[in-house]
């Protein structure tokens, strides 16, 4: 983990680890591959910051856990409100999601992206 104040984000981290943030069922493929590479945490890990990637997945989310802001690295993300909208992301993008927010959570295409959460 990164310890001082400011630093580059790298899009393809040295090291990435296994992370276990989506449940198993909520993968769509075969492939369950899910890393992280954590770049920042304050002491009591209010705010988090690094590169998360991900294999398609889909989960109904009743109530976002944190707030995060995030940019899509690549692949491909659709968000589904409860009134029916959805957005699409791609690579580049940047959008924020709210805690507490409810939302459909669908990647679509292996997904790495740059990650700012706060609880």
């Amino acid at each position: 983990m990164i310890t001082q104040d400011d630093f580059r984000l790298n899009p393809n981290p040295p090291t990435m680890v296994p992370s276990d943030m989506t449940p198993q069922e909520a993968f769509t493929t075969a492939d369950k591959t899910e890393l992280i590479a954590e770049a920042f945490a304050t002491d009591d890990e209010s705010v988090l910051a690094g590169v998360w990637e991900c294999a398609p997945c889909r989960e109904e989310i009743e109530a976002y856990p944190v707030h995060e802001m995030m940019t899509l690295i690549s692949g491909a993300l659709t968000l589904t409100h409860p009134d029916g909208r959805a957005e699409h992301f791609k690579a580049g993008d940047t959008f924020f999601i709210a805690k507490g927010s409810p939302v459909v959570w669908e990647i679509t295409e292996r997904l790495r992206k740059y990650y700012m959460i706060t609880t």
